[in-house]
């Protein structure tokens, strides 16, 4: 089944479980009016139960669920099917976030199920070594992240975007790369660009900020600006 193309660069916000409800609608419905008017491509995750207003009422927006299991329908009580996400619009899964880590087995059952069903899978690593694992198995995309750094604003150095950019295109040059450990402002998110990520975002950068609306454009006016000099040097 056909998946949904991804244009880079692009955002990806992740609210995790801060929010939720109607909080969380108005900043997808804010991410989605901004999606369109700067023509980027943004993710939004959300929990598993706002997925189906989010989907109601955006239309730009890359709705992506924060979790899902490699199960299909029948037996699996309390597990998250699948073929339920599909039905209610999301177009991408979260898959082997630090907080909520999977074995190996189970992430190639997860995301050969969202294979088959036409989900995008983003696919969580931490260390390099982690990050050519995870790129054996042909993801969508692979958000490189050093678990230490989650939720602290204090980025990934040089060398960490630098060797598990290139261990993993060099593995599929295809798979596209997050690299989003403590981003929290427009020039964060210009830095990773411009060494090699396709997407970047975040989670407290944003939801920590006085005006979510403006944080959100300021991270979307860095990828801009990295997509103008990338035309401009071409």
């Amino acid at each position: 089944m056909n998946k949904r193309k991804i244009k880079a660069p692009f955002l990806i916000i992740n609210p995790k479980s801060y929010i939720y409800g109607k909080e969380s609608l108005e900043l997808a419905k804010v991410a989605d009016q901004l999606a369109k008017e700067y023509n980027i491509d943004v993710m939004f995750t959300a929990q598993l139960v706002d997925i189906p207003a989010i989907v109601q009422h955006t239309s730009q927006l890359i709705v992506t669920a924060q979790h899902m299991d490699g199960i299909v329908p029948g037996r699996g009580m309390g597990h998250v099917l699948p073929e339920a996400l599909k039905h209610a619009g999301v177009a991408a899964v979260v898959l082997n976030h630090a907080e909520r880590p999977l074995t190996l087995a189970n992430l190639d059952k997860a995301m050969r199920r969202a294979d088959e069903l036409g989900i995008i899978t983003i696919v969580c690593a931490d260390s390099v070594a982690q990050c050519k694992a995870v790129a054996q198995l042909k993801p969508d995309v692979i958000i490189c992240e050093p678990t230490s750094l989650i939720g602290t604003g204090h980025t990934s150095d040089d060398s960490y975007i630098l060797e598990t950019n290139e261990a993993v295109k060099a593995i599929d040059s295809s798979i596209l790369i997050i690299q989003a450990a403590g981003v929290s402002t427009g020039d964060d998110v210009y830095r990773v660009i411009t060494q090699g990520a396709d997407g970047s975002g975040g989670t407290s950068g944003i939801l920590n900020a006085p005006n979510r609306k403006e944080k959100i454009l300021e991270m979307i006016k860095a990828l801009k600006r990295t997509e103008k000099e990338r035309i401009e040097l071409s």
